[in-house]
């Protein structure tokens, strides 16, 4: 079963933009955004993630420094991601703690609900190659470089 483009951006924009609500689900007003955005968090991961992945800290990079993972708010109005055409893709650098030490080679990327510890794992996608992350190299994604689609 597939779901409308319309539905897609309309869904997208409620989940990562914080933006628009997505009518006609359950009653007229639908389903609504929340009264404070929030933020999602980007990890980096050393293997292939899946749906049976549940948290953003399994198969997540280790490299010294790599610490907190990076916000990016759930706002329009602050930058924080574009949505159309039922896709949504970032708005802007998105810029990981820099490598002080050990190495990684980075695979995949997950999104989720907090910046450390465990966390909920909501979306996951690979990298197009993978990043060998050594001392001094900084890991970012470049603006519009993740690409989200519900599939």
């Amino acid at each position: 079963m597939s779901a409308t483009e319309l539905f897609q951006t309309d869904l997208l924009g409620l989940i990562f933009a914080n933006s628009t609500d997505a009518t006609n689900v359950g009653d007229a007003t639908g389903l609504v955004p929340s009264t404070t955005a929030g933020s999602f968090y980007i990890a980096l991961s050393t293997a292939t993630l899946t749906e049976a992945h549940t948290t953003l800290s399994q198969t997540e990079a280790t490299y010294t420094g790599y610490g907190t993972r990076p916000g990016v708010t759930r706002d329009l109005a602050s930058g924080g991601w574009t949505v159309s055409a039922g896709q949504v893709v970032n708005n802007g650098v998105i810029t990981f703690p820099a490598c002080t030490g050990g190495t990684n080679t980075i695979t995949d990327y997950s999104i989720g609900n907090v910046a450390t510890t465990a966390g909920v794992m909501q979306f996951f996608g690979a990298l197009t190659s993978s990043l060998a992350v050594s001392n001094g190299v900084t890991p970012e994604f470049a603006d519009a470089a993740l690409v989200i689609t519900l599939t």
